[in-house]
């Protein structure tokens, strides 16, 4: 299967091509969010630069600190050879470093335009979600990520091993998963009041309830934990404290009780004042 086409001496992989539609299917809900909001559409597109910045950095880092063992690399490997770090058109992007890189520039991104930063956590869940679910097929492009062998009519034939050697295209699953959960979190947030930011907890929640499966299915080399790939536990921690965090946040942490700020009373000014003499005061009579 290609991986792409030349433009020239310009190789264009269709791995980048997938995840830039992603990203700009996100920001432009993104703007419909913040719209909704009563906050300017074009403050998405100015941030949509650093996230993706972001977002780059903080995915390949993930798979440079959590390499898999079939490459018979180690993190180490890239001190020594620091354009390997560079090379993401060879894949390697981790999407919980993706979250975490994003959220890192979101934070001050916000305190720079003195932004709400939970309210704004809330405005990119759902594009986070849409974006993850465009942007899982460049993992088809790639032919990786798939899952178990499986005999299934939609078993997705890997590498040209034939029909005789299908497996599940969990990269598929993933993406209609993701997909209904944009529709779930914008009706939630439209249909019940949030404290912020617990509609981004619910699309942690959300995105690990099916990773979590995800990771039983899935077949490429990893590390493994107690019988289970080390994604699985992750995985599964996060969404314990994604839902614990919501439950306590959304119903119940106390507000905190500002006292009212008491104001002095305005003094009346005094206008000018006559001196009369001591003694000669006479009373009516």
């Amino acid at each position: 299967m290609p991986d792409g086409f030349f433009i020239g001496p310009i190789h264009v992989r269709f791995y980048g091509i997938i995840l830039m539609l992603g990203a700009v299917a996100g920001a432009w809900l993104a703007t419909r969010e913040a719209k909704r909001r009563g906050y300017e559409p074009d403050i998405v597109w100015d941030l949509l630069t650093y996230l993706l910045i972001g977002g780059i950095i903080g995915a390949r880092l993930w798979h440079i600190l959590t390499p898999p063992p079939s490459s018979g690399i180690t993190a180490s490997w890239y001190f020594t050879h620091p354009l390997d770090a560079l090379a993401i058109w060879k894949g390697g992007l981790g999407i919980p470093g993706a979250v975490m890189g994003g959220l890192v520039v979101l934070y001050f991104y916000a305190r720079r335009r003195k932004l709400n930063f939970a309210e704004w956590t809330d405005i990119v869940a759902p594009s986070i979600a849409l974006g993850q679910a465009i942007g899982r097929w460049g993992n088809y492009w790639n032919q990786e990520l798939y899952g178990k062998h499986t005999t299934l009519p939609w078993g997705l034939e890997i590498h040209g091993k034939g029909s005789a050697n299908t497996y599940h295209p969990t990269f598929l699953y993933e993406f209609i998963w993701n997909v209904i959960g944009v529709g779930v979190l914008l009706w939630i947030d439209r249909r019940f009041k949030l404290r912020r930011p617990a509609l981004f907890a619910l699309y942690v929640a959300w995105y690990t309830t099916f990773r979590t499966f995800e990771e039983v299915l899935r077949i490429d080399p990893s590390h493994y934990f107690a019988g289970e790939r080390v994604n699985f536990w992750v995985s599964l921690v996060v969404w314990v404290l994604s839902v614990g965090f919501f439950v306590w946040w959304q119903f119940f942490r106390r507000e905190r009780e500002e006292k009212p700020e008491v104001k002095k009373p305005r003094p009346i000014p005094k206008g000018p004042q006559m001196a009369v003499p001591k003694g000669r005061v006479r009373t009516g009579r």
